[in-house]
């Protein structure tokens, strides 16, 4: 099992977003970085836990968690002229753009603003922390993975499945939006 940072604009596609969304799951589409789409379609596995980060927000925080619910597959934004991310030159026979399936497991709440993840020595290392970081999709170690459930007040637990029934597991509803990266 891995984990995950997955970002996202609140006003494009927010975590009460995906939680309203039908089955609490939604494909992660639109991502348009190489990296990115690497993680994406080489690394993130069915079970990987997900911190579902609110980017551009004030204060950008960490939202939520979610897991991997389907692993990579192309991309359909990409073949779909009408879709904002619509690439051309990708083909269904040779995609060039992935995405997974991700379900809301729980919102964190309140969030965990980014000015508070900076002040904890176990995410030091975080790449969401580093100068100059924009990826969209990037790897979490098990020890980040453990010091985001506790400020969140959680229990450490490799299993994201294992949040699903805790007490205040409830999710947040609010109208579906387009998502958009």
């Amino acid at each position: 099992m891995a984990y995950w940072l997955f970002k996202s604009e609140p006003d494009c596609f927010s975590f009460a977003d995906l939680c309203a969304a039908p089955g609490r799951t939604t494909g992660w589409d639109g991502v348009r970085n190489f990296q990115a789409r690497n993680f994406l379609r080489d690394s993130i596995k069915l079970g990987d836990g997900v911190i579902y980060y609110h980017s551009n927000a004030e204060p950008p925080s960490i939202a939520g968690l979610a897991e991997v619910v389907e692993e990579a597959h192309p991309d359909p934004t990409a073949f779909d002229p009408s879709a904002d991310h619509y690439d051309p030159k990708s083909k269904l026979e040779t995609p060039t753009w992935f995405q997974v399936k991700i379900r809301a497991v729980r919102a964190i709440d309140p969030p965990l603003a980014l000015p508070k993840l900076r002040e904890v020595a176990a995410l030091a290392g975080m790449e969401l922390l580093r100068k100059g970081s924009r990826l969209s999709v990037q790897p979490v170690t098990l020890e980040e993975w453990h010091a985001v459930l506790e400020l969140a007040g959680l229990a450490p637990t490799p299993h994201v499945k294992d949040l699903d029934s805790w007490p205040g597991s409830s999710t947040p509803r609010s109208s579906r939006k387009t998502r958009q990266v």
